[in-house]
């Protein structure tokens, strides 16, 4: 696999991207454009293997930071998913723009919370993606974050929302914020995990509270709705994570080709060890499968019961 550093912009903002191809290439290729997850970072080595198989399979793949993250520009650590949907849209755009990609050949892979999420929120959005992969989604920003907290101290983080909004309109800025503390609450195996080590210390330790009103707005199952892209989720049975209904619900909610993938036995964090062998394959098969250029597009009023007379060769 080739590692390529790129750039692009996103709404002015230049973006730090990785551009990772075969190690050898006789034309365009397929590609797949990957966002990070839940406060992840474009270089983190929790991504690499799934390139490597990617990659190995003849895919390109396009992994970047969003927009005030790692090594982009933009507002440090302002944690917006709107704007993480705007670079992806924006990524994708960047890649039609490229000689060593297929065009009309472009998949996008989401994985860790928002970044499956995201996936599908792309998907929905931008009928250029032939297909999507999310795994461990997000797929209700609210009932996530309520979920992580008994009932008090859910209606406790109600009022300080509140109290901040009210702070912002009179002071200009609120609370800032640990945002794997205080938005999102770590589980036990988070605390513990080394999963992401490579990159945990590079994330922001300090965002405005304000971000989880997106978070709580943010609603990949709503967009996942009667969407027809190609969908393949992949969960984590009893995910204490990313709760494993939202896996199942955005399933369900697709209406296109579809297919679940529930990882038993296990949990959140040690599942990307635990059946990475298992899922890969799969994931690569389904971009195989969909993530093809359209030669001949044919639209027609003809019956099957039509007969068509077909005329070939020299008929003098």
């Amino acid at each position: 696999m080739r590692t390529t550093p790129v750039t692009f912009y996103s709404e002015g903002q230049r973006l730090a991207a990785l551009w990772r191809t075969p190690d050898e290439m006789s034309g365009p290729v397929r590609a797949i454009v990957q966002g990070p997850g839940w406060l992840g970072l474009k270089d983190a080595n929790l991504y690499v293997r799934y390139h490597e198989a990617l990659t190995a399979a003849g895919f390109g793949v396009f992994v970047f930071d969003y927009r005030g993250f790692g090594e982009s520009e933009g507002d440090r650590g302002y944690l917006s998913p709107s704007w993480q949907l705007t670079d992806l849209v924006n990524a994708v755009t960047y890649l039609t723009t490229r000689e060593d990609v297929i065009a009309d050949a472009i998949g996008v892979f989401g994985t860790g919370g928002t970044g499956g999420g995201n996936a599908v929120l792309l998907a929905a959005k931008d009928k250029r993606i032939k297909a999507a992969v999310s795994q461990v989604p997000v797929a209700d920003g609210d009932d996530w974050l309520h979920r992580m907290r008994s009932e008090s101290d859910w209606l406790a983080f109600l009022a300080d929302l509140e109290a901040d909004r009210r702070i912002r309109v009179v002071e200009g800025s609120g609370r800032m914020v640990h945002p794997r503390e205080e938005i999102m609450v770590p589980t036990a195996e988070r605390r513990t995990t080394k999963v992401k080590a490579d990159v945990d210390d590079r994330i922001p330790s300090s965002v405005p509270l304000s971000c989880a009103e997106e978070i709580r707005a943010y609603r990949p199952l709503e967009a996942a709705a009667g969407m027809t892209t190609p969908l393949l989720v992949i969960g984590v049975d009893k995910d204490a994570t990313t709760p494993t209904d939202h896996a199942v619900a955005l399933y369900d909610a697709a209406a296109g080709p579809k297919e679940l993938i529930l990882q038993r036995n296990t949990t959140h964090y040690a599942a990307y060890d635990k059946y990475w062998e298992q899922t890969t394959p799969r994931i690569v098969g389904w971009f195989d499968t969909f993530v093809t250029p359209i030669d001949l597009d044919v639209q027609s009023t003809i019956t099957q019961s039509t007969t068509i007379a077909v005329t070939t060769g020299d008929q003098r």
